[in-house]
């Protein structure tokens, strides 16, 4: 069982269903993806799990049992819709939201001053938010998710709007949270950082659960059979290549196929499909007859190709968001 469990979770917003039986293992300690396109339920499950609105059917358990109220206090919840009190100083704010999850005034201003100056923010303790860049007012509001240090992390949307330096620190942050056994959920569509972040992921389109695991075996579940090899249009013995002069790489019947090929600054880079009995011994063997091998390796495919090919499989992305329904249907106001 997961440290986050739904259980056959709906929620409808009358005649229309935004999730539809979602069950989800979220384990302990790991960072979990929730991917899907606009508008197809993660943020109503992320509402759901924080307790901010209730399932129509089903249940979610948290440490292997049902969520409670009081389970709050355990969570830290970085929504995608920003919002500060623009007239108030970013350090009374600040020490404001902290106190909301416990903290004592002493206890909270103590940590911010350490949160403050770890990015480089201490100078605006006594400026007004609505001074704030973009960017600086969200690391005010991803301060104050992790400062009563949650069990549960859930980020919606965590690098929007901010530089490629300032995604570094919040990306070092998360992963130093995760360290300390945090369990965290991020909700993005930047796939770079699925990658690169994720243990594991669900994917949900249209209310409904597409996939769920561990990154690395979905990506290879999904994957072609495809190498890449860098390589030189000379083999080792200095005799040229054997397609009769071009340097590039030929398919072979019966062991591979030359998907793409393109000039890099030290030689050549082809992308081959590998045919399905074909022995790695006998595609090496044949690489190396034609060229001077620099580097093979696998290739699995990206988290967007994935994305975009399940997405496709399972319908296509809704055209409007569970928001834009409620507005335009008085009855679910």
């Amino acid at each position: 069982m997961g440290f986050i469990s739904c259980e056959n979770v709906v929620k409808k917003f009358g005649s229309f269903t935004a999730l539809d039986h979602i069950n989800l293992e979220i384990p302990q300690g790991k960072i979990f993806g929730f991917l899907g396109p606009n508008g197809a339920g993660k943020t109503t499950l992320i509402r759901i799990i924080n307790r901010i609105t209730l399932p129509t059917e089903g249940r979610v358990l948290f440490n292997g049992r049902e969520l409670k109220l009081s389970d709050i206090e355990n969570i830290g919840y970085l929504p995608e819709e920003r919002g500060l009190y623009k007239k108030m100083k970013v350090g009374e704010q600040a020490v404001y939201l902290a106190r909301l999850k416990g903290l004592s005034r002493a206890d909270a201003t103590r940590e911010l001053m350490v949160w403050f100056q770890k990015f480089g923010i201490q100078p605006w303790w006594n400026k007004k938010v609505e001074e704030l860049s973009k960017g600086m007012a969200q690391k005010i509001q991803f301060i104050t998710t992790v400062l009563h240090k949650p069990q549960l992390l859930i980020l919606d949307e965590p690098f929007s709007g901010f530089d490629p330096i300032n995604v570094s620190l919040i990306r070092d942050e998360i992963l130093r949270l995760k360290s300390e056994g945090c369990t965290i959920i991020l909700s993005t569509h930047n796939m770079e950082s699925v990658e690169e972040l994720c243990d594991e992921i669900a994917l949900v389109n249209k209310a409904k659960l597409v996939i769920s695991g561990n990154v690395d075996q979905i990506r290879k579940e999904h994957g072609h059979n495809r190498v890449e090899v860098c390589y030189r249009a000379e083999t080792a013995d200095g005799v040229m290549a054997a397609d009769g002069g071009t340097g590039r790489l030929q398919s072979v019947e019966g062991l591979f196929s030359v998907f793409s090929t393109e000039n890099t600054k030290n030689g050549l880079r082809s992308v081959l499909d590998i045919c399905k009995d074909a022995s790695s011994r006998n595609v090496l063997s044949e690489i190396s007859r034609q060229v001077e091998i620099v580097s093979y390796q696998p290739l699995m495919p990206k988290m967007n190709e994935i994305f975009i090919k399940l997405v496709g499989e399972s319908g296509g992305a809704t055209s409007q968001s569970i928001e834009d329904y409620r507005k335009s249907d008085p009855k679910n106001r």
